[in-house]
């Protein structure tokens, strides 16, 4: 990192300084003291004694070198835009498919499917309240389900992000799609965007499906399998967003993922997996907050940081495995019910800070996401923020348009400093699953939502529209409706038909083998998922399966 250039003369600046700060201090008054979220002091101005150019080739570099500060690519955005990367989720698989296509059309470049909560919590629509279905994702259970979602989309053309936590049956159910229409696994680009189960112990419980030593192994085995047999796929996407959401800060939450990178990489190396095997195809996934220079800073020392790790850590020697790829999703957490109209500027901030910060792809919150899954308008409107911001506002002109700043070069570096303060913390502590284990990070997270909630409370941090600028009797907002019930109970019986008319005997020796594999360490389990998936097996019926064989999903509450 740079180092304050007192050394070098500066011609008039001792006079110029003592000047200002004279004048400063005569205007400003009593002034109380500025932190951002993660704690570090914001001073009122930044000069070339706070940083400089001297230290450039070390701490900034050019884009696509190390020590890849300002951007993974020579070219960033000016050479390819970021993917615009939409969540969607809602009703049936015909209602996801009818919304994918006009989001399409609307002008997103990949797709990403979020199943119902009955999905992520292990269960197939026949097991749970119709009322609750489709109410805030697609009802995903069987191959047939997914081939409906992602009916006229070319698997072989299109990224696909599946928020699908392990022991990740939606993607055994594309790789089931793809295997019947005869796309060859070596085209099929994407991610598993809620592979992180580290994450989901910590901060996200409802996808924590199975007991911490069984994901583990899943996870692994995942990783190893689509290594192997599907190579443009992303098998690990390490999420900072829930522990951010949570309450972390964002020193803490980039310190937090880049443990948990550091535990799934020494987790395969221990498989016997080379660096350079795997680390190609690792990826990020992360909450941007309003604190605009803030989130630019922690993505900058982020990608800093990992390319570091990943070289003299982890021993990886291709370029590739160095590169700090991530998606990042503007914060539902900020956003407010009261006056909602003004989280469409809350996103643009948020979604300029991502861009600004290098990232590869890129969700903009719908403005009313704090009542219901987007509105087709307010989809439309936070794909077209992205549309503005790349068309219209000159944002992919420059690459790392913000290096240099002496405010956010010296913020950098401390963001550098505290994130590493938190690899410390969680090294101490034996690594990032150790550390879960113990419950150490839910109690450092927990203490920072509460510092922030209190600040929140008392009028130190201002929200507008909830402790200022308030406006009464606000006019009622107009939520997405509910799925007709007609519907989810079409879906429920045409599930039960499925069971009825499908070849019974392939499914339960499907699920045998998967139930064996469970303890046998030489087999890979998410092989077998593939397998039972192929022979029509559900959702349901897979996860209760490697529940009964490897434990229930049980986090460690914090209290």
């Amino acid at each position: 990192m740079n180092k304050p250039m007192t050394q070098i003369p500066l011609p008039g600046f001792d006079e110029a300084e003592r000047l200002w700060k004279e004048q400063y201090a005569a205007q400003i008054g009593t002034e109380r003291e500025i932190r951002n979220r993660s704690g570090i002091p914001v001073q009122p101005l930044y000069t070339p004694r706070d940083w400089n150019g001297a230290g450039y080739p070390g701490a900034l570099g050019f884009p696509g070198q190390l020590p890849a500060t300002r951007g993974i690519y020579p070219t960033m955005h000016r050479g390819r835009a970021w993917t615009q990367r939409q969540l969607i989720g809602l009703g049936t698989p015909e209602d996801y498919n009818r919304r994918l296509r006009e989001i399409l059309d609307a002008g997103a470049t990949a797709i990403s499917l979020i199943p119902c909560n009955s999905v992520y919590r292990g269960y197939d629509v026949d097991q749970v309240d119709p009322l609750i279905l489709g109410t805030c994702g697609t009802t995903v259970n069987t191959a047939q389900d997914m081939a409906t979602c992602l009916e006229a989309v070319d698997l072989g053309r299109i990224s696909v992000g599946l928020n699908d936590p392990l022991p990740f049956t939606l993607l055994a159910f594309l790789l089931t799609v793809a295997k019947r229409r005869g796309t060859p696994w070596e085209k099929i680009t994407g991610t598993s965007n809620q592979s992180d189960y580290l994450s989901h112990f910590v901060a996200n419980h409802m996808f924590f499906r199975i007991a911490l030593a069984g994901s583990r192994r899943v996870l692994t085995d995942h990783i190893e399998y689509m290594n192997r047999y599907v190579p443009g796929w992303n098998p690990v996407s390490v999420v900072g967003q829930h522990m951010q959401q949570a309450g972390a800060t964002p020193a803490q939450a980039m310190g937090f993922t880049l443990c948990t990178a550091i535990q799934y990489a020494e987790d395969c190396i221990a498989r016997g997996m080379a660096p350079d095997a795997f680390l190609p195809r690792f990826s990020f996934f992360f909450d941007i907050s309003i604190s605009f220079f803030e989130e630019i800073a922690k993505f900058r020392a982020g990608r800093r940081l990992w390319a570091k790790i990943a070289r003299e850590r982890l021993g990886a020697k291709n370029a590739r495995s160095w590169r700090f790829k991530f998606h990042a999703q503007t914060s539902g957490v900020d956003l407010t019910r009261q006056q909602p109209l003004n989280n469409i500027a809350r996103v643009a901030v948020q979604a300029m800070a991502g861009i600004f910060g290098g990232l590869q792809s890129l969700h903009t919150d719908g403005h009313d996401e704090v009542f219901s899954t987007p509105t087709a308008e307010a989809a439309r409107i936070a794909v077209n923020t992205q549309n503005i911001l790349r068309e219209e506002a000159g944002l992919t002109d420059v690459i790392d348009p913000l290096g240099g700043s002496y405010y956010l070069e010296t913020l950098t570096d401390r963001m550098h400093e505290e994130i590493e303060k938190v690899i410390a913390t969680v090294d101490a502590a034996g690594g990032m699953y150790a550390a879960v284990e113990k419950g150490l990070v839910q109690q450092m997270i927990g203490e920072s939502a509460l510092a922030f909630q209190r600040k929140v409370e008392s009028g130190e941090q201002k929200v507008v529209g909830v402790n200022c600028y308030r406006v009464e009797n606000e006019p009622p907002v107009k939520a997405l409706e509910r799925p007709a019930r007609e519907a989810m109970l079409s879906q429920v019986a045409r599930l039960k038909r499925y069971k009825a008319e499908r070849p019974q005997q392939a499914v339960n020796d499907a699920l045998a083998r998967l139930a064996a594999a469970a303890h046998d360490p030489k087999d890979n389990v998410f092989g077998r998922v593939v397998e039972a998936a192929g022979a029509g097996a559900t959702h349901g019926e897979i996860c209760r399966t490697l529940r009964a064989e490897m434990g229930f999903g049980q986090p460690l509450v914090m209290v």
